[in-house]
Formats: structure tokens, C-alpha cells, sequence
């Protein structure tokens, strides 16, 4: 039995299980990289969001009999940037007795795809570009069943980039163009060749919404998200129509958590323009991510 635990910049999610056996699978949206960006340290409140989710997955991980050596928690884009992260692992370290590693970008990608790709068909054409949008950073990772070929964590995220260019609800034109140009500005540097991607799988929460939202879910189901093809057109549009909603219009939409509502915006418009970066006609949506990958590692 081993219990994982991804702390990213909005999300901070729980695995608790034998993988690929799933007894707990939790998610919080704490925010903890609020102003990040901006002020490049964990805000108080964002702190005690995050200390509060810690808590009730502690008691989670007492309750089904994992020791502490059978944990391993992994935090991702928000504490690389901040100042104060120390503040951050002793409080960890108090909660669970166990201190959180802060994963490299590289650290971060590989995970991601290994946990993607362990949790969908073995006949998907290859090489494989597995998207993992997050709040602080994007990674993009082309490999196959033999492993990663080349990857890179971009510091472009639904959180990030919602904070430093919108203002409007919903989005100026302008304010729409400013994300655009800073995903394509991250997409030009990042080395990895998108267009020789056969199959496209999107993980983590942006693109798992988007998935919902193409299916028009009347509720949000991740059996109906898990292994999901979308057509191309169709992702298209359905970005043009999240993104023009305003944050309230978001907030109904029965598939959608209130905490990735205001963020969403920039989050698939993210994943728009990967999407248009490369040659294939549809989309494959996993909910196993990062979070899975952890897991295997101790396995």
C-alpha cells in the first residue's frame, strides 16, 4: 500500500492504493501558487488552504495503514518559484513526517507521462505528445512505450498566465491575445518537435475539464473522461466558447469545479495552441497523470 500526493499550483491531489489499484483518489483546489507570479512567494492564506488539504489527507493515509516510508509527496511549479517554500516543508514535514520533494521540470514531465501512458491501450500510435497543463507550468513530452524522447516543462499555466494578462470577465481580445503570445513564445523555445506526434493525450485537470466540456457531461464523470477521443474541430470550438463565457457562466456548468472556473480561460487556451502545433485530427483524454506516476514509483 502506497499513498502518493501531487501538490501543484492550484491542485493538490491524493493517491492511496496498490497501482494500479485506486482506493483513494482525492483532489482540493487550494490555490497554493496565488500571486506566485507576481510576488514570487507563497501567499499566507494560500498556505493555510494548503495545510488544511494535508490535514484531511493525513488523517485519509492513518486511516488505511500507510507507515510514512510508503509516502511520497511531490510538489511541482509553485514552490520551485517561491522564496518562502521552506515555510511550506515544515509544515509538511509536521503533517504527514515526510518532506515534500520539489520536482525539476524534466523530474515532472517524465512522471507525468509515465503514469499517462501505464493507464491507456497499448496500441495507441506512437510517438505519443502527452500535454500536462498545470497551474504554474505546461510539460510536453514525446516518447513511446520504450520512454521519454524529448520533453520540456514551460513556465505557461492556467493560474499563471490568468493572473498576469486577464482582468476582463470574460477576456478582452487583447488580454486573450497576450496569453496566446506567451504560449507561443514558450511553444517556439521548447524544443520538443510537436508535429512529430502521431497521438495527442492531454492529462490533469484543464485538460480533463475541457474533455467534459466537449462531451457536454451533465455532471462530471470521469469514467466518461478517462480514454475519451475528441475531434480536433470539436476542441477548437469548445475553447472559443469556455473562453468567452464569464466567469459566473463557468461556475453552472455542471461538469466544472468553482476552483478552475476564473482559470480556465488560460488554461485551454494553452492547450489550443499545442493542439494546433500538431498534425493529429483528434485528442485522447487519461485522468491518470502525474499523480499515478508518483505511485509507481514505489511500486
Amino acid at each position: 500500500m502506497v499513498a502518493a500526493i501531487d501538490c501543484g499550483t492550484n491542485t493538490i491531489k491524493l493517491f492511496v492504493g496498490r497501482p494500479p489499484d485506486v482506493l483513494v483518489r482525492e483532489t482540493r483546489m487550494v490555490r497554493l501558487g496565488q500571486g506566485v507570479d507576481a510576488t514570487g512567494e507563497l501567499a499566507e492564506e494560500a498556505l493555510a488552504r494548503t495545510f488544511a488539504a494535508i490535514d484531511e489527507y493525513a488523517e485519509l493515509i492513518r486511516r488505511h495503514g500507510v507507515p510514512a516510508e510508503r509516502i511520497r509527496f511531490c510538489a511541482t511549479s509553485a514552490t520551485r518559484d517561491a522564496s518562502n517554500a521552506e515555510v511550506f516543508r515544515r509544515g509538511v514535514v509536521a503533517r504527514l513526517g515526510v518532506a515534500p520533494e520539489v520536482l525539476s521540470g524534466d523530474e515532472e514531465a517524465a512522471i507525468g507521462f509515465s503514469g499517462a501512458m501505464k493507464a491507456l491501450p497499448r496500441d495507441l500510435a506512437t510517438p505519443v505528445l502527452v500535454v500536462d497543463i498545470g497551474g504554474g507550468s505546461t510539460e510536453v513530452i514525446l516518447g513511446d512505450r520504450s520512454g521519454v524522447r524529448a520533453a520540456r516543462s514551460m513556465d505557461v499555466g492556467s493560474v499563471r498566465l490568468h493572473e498576469r494578462h486577464v482582468n476582463g470577465d470574460p477576456p478582452t481580445p487583447d488580454e486573450v491575445a497576450a496569453v496566446v503570445a506567451d504560449v507561443d513564445a514558450g511553444l517556439d523555445a521548447c524544443g520538443v518537435p510537436l508535429g512529430d506526434a502521431e497521438t495527442v493525450v492531454g492529462i490533469a485537470g484543464t485538460m480533463t475539464t475541457l474533455a467534459a466540456a466537449v462531451l457536454d457531461l451533465p455532471a462530471y464523470d470521469p469514467d466518461a473522461v478517462h480514454g475519451s477521443v475528441h475531434d480536433r474541430a470539436e476542441v477548437h470550438a469548445t475553447v472559443d466558447r469556455l473562453v468567452a463565457m464569464t466567469v459566473a457562466e463557468r461556475r453552472a456548468l455542471p461538469y466544472m469545479h468553482p476552483g478552475r472556473a476564473d482559470v480556465i480561460d488560460a488554461g485551454v487556451l494553452i492547450a489550443d495552441r499545442v493542439l494546433r502545433r500538431t498534425g493529429v485530427d483528434r485528442l485522447v483524454v487519461s485522468e491518470a497523470d502525474i499523480l499515478e506516476g508518483i505511485a509507481w514509483t514505489m511500486v
